[in-house]
């Protein structure tokens, strides 16, 4: 799915940090899945955010395992060069922007710096496989793409995050996209004002 940008939904991604984010602090590793990644915007809109709430030590316990489909064949390369063109990068803060962004020699295009593009990894999946890429995440993001799926396929992928995640891990998903009643006992809403969610502990 490859509609996505630099700081898109910015309000949800907030919430996710100011909540998820002093309740894994303990953990030895911040696991975090972006699901559904495009070419990087949002996994790395989110370690920038997580950056600015976190020292070094700390930012170096943030691993984002970024993951999309990618039916182009050229997500791994973008994300793990982490260059973009000057236009997709100009909704971003400029305070932000100066501090992890460097002009690309020769070219119209800013690269992320290296503490930035260290924390985020990229494979090819396909959720509909319903085969997880890992267990005990903290955090799965989900935007942009169960819109995509019918109502049975939504919920098969999201009992797929739920079996992923930690006990008390966090659920983000679009702010359009509600959890299926057939979930209802497995997570927990956090806030009213956006789609994120706990999961229960067993």
């Amino acid at each position: 799915m490859a509609f996505t940008y630099f700081f898109r939904d910015l309000h949800t991604l907030e919430l996710i940090c100011n909540h998820a984010i002093p309740e894994l602090w303990s953990k030895p590793t911040i696991k975090i899945w972006d699901a559904g990644c495009a070419m990087g915007p949002e996994p790395y809109t989110l370690a920038m955010l997580l950056r600015e709430r976190l020292d070094q030590g700390g930012f170096e316990r943030v691993k984002i395992q970024a993951t999309d489909i990618d039916g182009s064949d050229l997500f791994d390369q973008i994300i793990c060069q982490a260059e973009y063109p000057r236009e997709q990068v100009q909704r971003i803060p400029a305070e932000i922007f100066e501090k992890y962004f460097i002009k690309v020699e020769n070219r119209d295009f800013y690269r992320l710096n290296d503490e930035i593009r260290r924390a985020v990894s990229f494979q090819k999946h396909n959720l509909l496989t319903l085969r997880s890429i890992g267990n005990d995440f903290g955090l799965i993001v989900c935007k942009n793409v169960l819109l995509h799926f019918n109502e049975q396929e939504r919920i098969d992928v999201l009992r797929m995050f739920h079996d992923s995640l930690m006990d008390g891990g966090y659920l983000a998903m679009e702010q359009t996209q509600k959890l299926p009643a057939e979930l209802a006992d497995q997570f927990e809403a956090v806030v009213s004002n956006a789609q994120i969610y706990q999961k229960r502990c067993q």
